[in-house]
């Protein structure tokens, strides 16, 4: 792999990360809305907060997974250690920015700006009326006129994972690149003695296997696609910052990986991928005609595609989180039953959080290896590489 190899694959990772950095907000908030969406409101205006008594796994278990507009160290209440994030919304055409430790865990206003309850929980919404311009802590039952800030591109805690993988990424291949380029003829050492391996396998193993004389062209790009999301399931599984965001098991920055597979299939696709589709060759005659059954078949097959490879990487990783925190949630949901218990099932469950954490970091490399390896068989059936080493086998 050489020197200028590498510079592309940085290059593309960077234009790929913007992409995700522009487009995750605006998915995420629906996410964060559907799995948040635990409290019950007299009304769209009446601020009610959630008062769980105990401990309740659910909540703590969908808290962890989804984005949030701060990054949780540690604690919980008012005794929690939480590293703010910039809030940055347009207004009526008016930026504003502030961090997400003025609106205190969601129980206070800042300049008519709150964190939202009821349906618009999980999202920033602007008070209304009387309270537009209103700091200080909400009353309980009190009835705030709102709506929501549809313009909203805060730094989240899943967008701060991408930046801090863009910049870990950034690191490792440009360290590699300039060993590789100052010692060309030595043995890798160090970081590149862990890298270069990957990236043979992965070149030899599923990049040429799938495109054959056209790998080099797409090269930069599956490897950029493995590991970005290898990196990201790695952090997700560390408890500590810089890790524990969820990125890879958020459905919007999987959706925004798909879709750029889609894109780079559907863009360097051939005549004989798409006469395949509507012409499918080795099908009777009356599955393409009058009914074009075939046709209809494979058409939806182009969207099912990217939508399975969205779908089955935000599954596996999501899952993995969601079984490990409940393990250690038994701990609590049976101390508060009787404290012995409690005593009792905790090395059983921080067996299993064990085991499952193994397993997870097994998943972590085939989920990345899976999407990697679907993406590159999916350009090279749309480049047409099987019709070109048949015609290069025929002319032999």
């Amino acid at each position: 792999m050489s020197y200028k190899s590498i510079r592309r694959i940085i290059t593309v990772f960077f234009c790929a990360l913007l992409t995700v950095f522009a487009c995750q907000n605006a998915f995420a908030q629906t996410d964060t809305v559907t799995a948040g969406n635990s409290a019950e409101a007299i009304s769209p205006d009446t601020y009610v907060t959630e008062k769980a008594e105990g401990f309740d796994a659910g909540p703590f278990i969908i808290e962890h997974v989804i984005d949030s507009y701060g990054w949780h160290i540690c604690g919980s209440g008012e005794k929690s250690v939480t590293i703010p994030l910039p809030v940055i919304l347009f207004d009526e055409g008016r930026p504003v920015c502030f961090l997400s430790n003025k609106l205190h865990h969601g129980e206070a206003a800042y300049n008519g700006y709150a964190m939202g309850w009821g349906d618009n929980k999980g999202r920033i919404v602007k008070l209304e009326g009387d309270y537009a311009d209103f700091t200080g802590h909400l009353e309980e039952g009190a009835v705030y006129p709102n709506h929501v800030c549809k313009w909203d591109i805060s730094i989240t805690k899943n967008v701060c994972a991408l930046l801090i993988s863009l910049v870990l990424i950034c690191c490792i291949f440009l360290t590699v690149a300039k060993r590789y380029k100052q010692h060309p003829d030595e043995a890798p050492s160090g970081l590149q003695a862990f890298v270069e391996p990957v990236v043979v396998f992965i070149q030899d193993e599923v990049i040429t296997p799938s495109l054959g004389k056209n790998s080099n062209k797409y090269a930069p790009y599956l490897l950029t696609l493995f590991f970005f999301i290898f990196l990201n399931n790695m952090l997700g599984i560390i408890p500590i910052f810089p890790g524990g965001a969820n990125l890879t098991g958020n459905i919007a920055v999987t959706g925004i990986l798909a879709l750029i597979t889609f894109f780079v299939t559907t863009f360097s696709s051939g005549k004989e991928y798409w006469k395949d589709i509507f012409n499918t060759p080795g099908v009777p005659w009356w599955l393409k005609f009058p009914l074009p059954i075939m046709p209809l078949v494979e058409t939806i097959g182009i969207f099912t595609k990217p939508f399975v490879l969205m779908v089955r990487l935000f599954a596996n990783i999501t899952a993995g989180h969601i079984i490990t925190l409940a393990f250690v949630s038994l701990i609590f949901i049976f101390g508060q039953m009787n404290p012995a218990i409690g005593w009792a099932v905790s090395p059983v469950s921080v067996f299993f959080y064990i085991f499952m954490g193994l397993m997870e970091l097994l998943v972590a490399f085939i989920q990345a290896f899976v999407f990697t390896l679907l993406s590159a068989m999916y350009i090279g059936m749309a480049i047409g590489e099987e019709h070109e080493e048949k015609a290069s086998v025929v002319e032999a």
